[in-house]
């Protein structure tokens, strides 16, 4: 391991240490302002950021470059030119110009649209995002670029992640503004904790499912899972501590803050967490965290499972969203601050993100939902699919003290008027973490924990920087105009909590009690499935007040209902053809040879003797037998309800029919093949079991 971290780290990045010294002191101010400030780039300075660019990736060993973006695939994508351009003299002389780091011609025909391009209108356009630095990967020089189609409707999770940061730090200003306060940008800032499996790649390729779905779609559990709770935080395996190296090595060449590296919960599960950076940046780096994972793993001979749930019985993987908001000057806008005035701001502040997740609980869960994710919410290992917000008991505490007018009963007794009486310092996490909360207050900010682990962060961003920037215009439009700004400001805050207090838990989101009270007592909503969710995207006031602050276009959220429904179809479509693959191939065969080994082990034993009495072989037969039959029929099913699918023309109406039949059947013949497996001799057996696959790296 390169032990020189400092000199290693960024050293495959253009980043602002490699600009202040390659570029002009105007080009360079000139580049700054477009990046602070969202100032137009000049063409001039595009044009010798370029050179500058070209210049500095050659002398790294690139020869190509590519506009690096985020399709609606849920991974990145690029198509790599080279520098090469003829010479006269029948050489070649490396050029890049300052047209091509600025716009990119890639066909879109193949990436989904939603209906956002004709199938005629095969040409999108890339656009750098010179907010986020670019970097070189397997010796080409990868542009962070946002996408869209001809017409110029986004076709990416970069562009919409980008228009809400610009809601978002529009509205923060204003409020700012009101406290005095001037400040050249307000950016949400995200440190995404990433979980994962590593296996070993021999098992892997042994099976179908794991190779064409990400996840095992059989599988009897081991006597041994996760129930010693031995595997977290416990000593890293040196195979695993190699592999984490190296991965360490290669993140930090491209300016990846990996921080905390651990063992997780079920055996051969892992996590990885980084420093915060502002959410454009953060959305790229855990998109590069995620392939280079993978990239890594095979090198040790291992393989990188990102699935949320690639094994029934232990825990899934997730990925942390640490989400909060920051000026330019480094004030942190969660952060309760030493005074009065800073508390009453941040106050504010909290306030408007209670809001945003109570007025628009369906967006967030939607953002959040995916086929994989499905199998991982609310399974007493992850958030369940209410969600809520987790403040603590001392925060919580002020807050009622608020709403009350009463005084608060902590260090200091006084009565909450904002601005007038001082409020009590308290310190930034005071109370514990709680594991089962959605969305949880953690000391200077939020952790949004229902993200999916294979999820891109960008589409929980969007919703979440959208959502608070509606709350923060509501306010700035009532306090700009108020005549006495202080007492308008408590009543703001008290009115506020008050209205959305349902939304504020701090108890175990577990309980079926809990389920009970936020459904049919405080009206939270309980979006169990991707299905369920989905349809929100369309509503009136979700619709509304995304199109407002122009994060999307009506026909662009039109197009990712269909996109996001589209794929769960696909994704849940083919698990199921590769479980009747699985199991007319290979499952049922094996079955059938251990019945005939059996069968001859019988016929032979009692021709030796009419004594022996062959209970082991004869109630084991007689149950595989049954179980082959039962398999039989609910492969049937499977197939049947598959190719029923073929009969609708609605996706929704696809999606629907994929939850209310094809994964029951799909759970239904599991069952039965989970329990052959039990009954069957390990020779017999197809695939390596889930002991092997969990326990084999070790």
């Amino acid at each position: 391991m390169n032990q020189n971290v400092p000199e290693l780290f960024g050293s495959m990045v253009f980043d602002d240490r490699v600009m202040r010294a390659r570029l002009s002191a105007d080009v360079y101010q000139s580049l700054r302002k477009t990046i602070d400030e969202n100032a137009k780039l000049q063409e001039d300075v595009a044009e010798a950021v370029a050179s500058e660019m070209r210049d500095w990736a050659v002398e790294k060993g690139a020869t190509h470059f590519t506009h690096w973006f985020q399709p609606l695939t849920g991974v990145t994508a690029e198509k790599h030119d080279s520098f090469i351009s003829p010479s006269p003299d029948g050489g070649v002389i490396m050029e890049f110009s300052g047209k091509e780091l600025i716009k990119g011609e890639p066909d879109a025909s193949s990436f989904p649209s939603g209906g956002l391009r004709a199938t005629f209108e095969a040409r999108g356009y890339t656009a750098w995002d010179p907010t986020s630095y670019a970097f070189i990967k397997d010796h080409t020089l990868c542009i962070p670029t946002a996408f869209c189609s001809y017409s110029g409707d986004a076709l990416d999770k970069k562009t919409p992640l980008l228009r809400s940061m610009q809601a978002l730090d529009r509205q923060a200003k204003r409020i700012l503004k009101l406290f005095g306060k001037e400040v050249k940008n307000v950016r949400t800032s995200v440190g995404p904790e990433q979980e994962y499996f590593l296996i070993d790649k021999e098992m892997f390729d042994q099976r179908p499912d794991l190779i064409y779905t990400g996840r095992t779609l059989f599988g009897a559990m081991p006597p041994k899972g996760q129930e010693l709770d031995d595997h977290y935080f416990g000593v890293i395996k040196p195979r695993v501590t190699a592999f984490m190296e190296d991965l360490n090595n290669e993140l930090w060449k491209l300016g990846i803050l990996a921080k905390t590296e651990h063992n997780e919960v079920a055996p051969a599960q892992h996590e990885l967490a980084p420093i915060f950076s502002t959410t454009n940046v953060a959305t790229d780096n855990n998109q590069l965290t995620m392939e280079i994972m993978q990239k890594v793993a095979r090198k040790h001979g291992l393989v990188c499972l990102l699935h949320e749930k690639p094994f029934a019985g232990v825990n899934g993987s997730g990925k942390h969203n640490n989400w909060s908001m920051a000026t330019d000057t480094g004030m942190n806008l969660l952060s309760p601050g030493e005074t009065p005035h800073e508390n009453a701001q941040f106050l504010l502040f909290l306030c408007a993100v209670i809001q945003a997740v109570d007025d628009y609980q369906d967006l967030l869960r939607l953002s959040v939902a995916t086929a994989g994710n499905d199998h991982r919410l609310g399974a007493n290992e992850a958030p369940p699919a209410i969600i809520s917000v987790f403040l603590g008991d001392e925060l919580s505490g002020i807050l009622d003290s608020i709403k009350n007018d009463t005084p608060y009963q902590g260090a200091e007794k006084v009565i909450m008027k904002l601005g007038v009486h001082s409020l009590p310092r308290f310190s930034r996490d005071t109370t514990d973490r709680n594991r089962t909360s959605p969305f949880a207050f953690t000391g200077n900010k939020f952790e949004f924990r229902s993200l999916g682990s294979s999820n891109s962060i960008a589409c929980c961003n969007i919703m979440l920087n959208a959502a608070v920037a509606e709350s923060l215009k509501q306010y700035a439009d009532r306090l700009e105009g108020a005549k006495e700004f202080e007492s308008e400001l408590h009543e703001l805050i008290k009115e506020t909590i008050k209205k959305h207090e349902r939304i504020l838990f701090n108890g175990n989101g577990y309980t079926d009690e809990w389920v009970k009270e936020a459904t049919e007592v405080r009206g939270l909503s309980n979006l169990k499935t991707t299905v369920d969710a989905m349809p929100h995207l369309l509503d009136k006031k979700n619709m509304d007040m995304l199109t407002s602050h122009q994060v999307f276009s009506e026909t662009e959220l039109n197009s990712r209902f269909e996109i996001m429904l589209e794929n769960y179809c696909k994704t849940v479509n083919i698990e199921g053809h590769t479980m009747v693959d699985m199991v007319r191939k290979n499952y049922l065969p094996a079955i059938e040879g251990y019945l005939y080994s059996l069968a001859k082990t019988t016929s032979l034993m009692k021709g030796v003797s009419s004594n022996v009495k062959c209970n082991y072989e004869i109630s084991t037969m007689e149950r595989l037998s049954e179980l082959t039959d039962y398999i039989l029929e609910r492969v049937k099913d499977l197939e049947q309800a598959l190719a029923d699918l073929k009969g609708y023309d609605d996706i929704l109406k696809t999606a629907e029919a994929i939850r209310d039949d094809v994964i029951p059947k799909m759970e239904h013949l599991r069952k039965h093949v989970d329990e052959a497996e039990m009954l069957t001799s390990e020779k017999c057996w197809p695939f390596p079991s889930y002991g092997k696959l969990l326990f084999s790296v070790y």
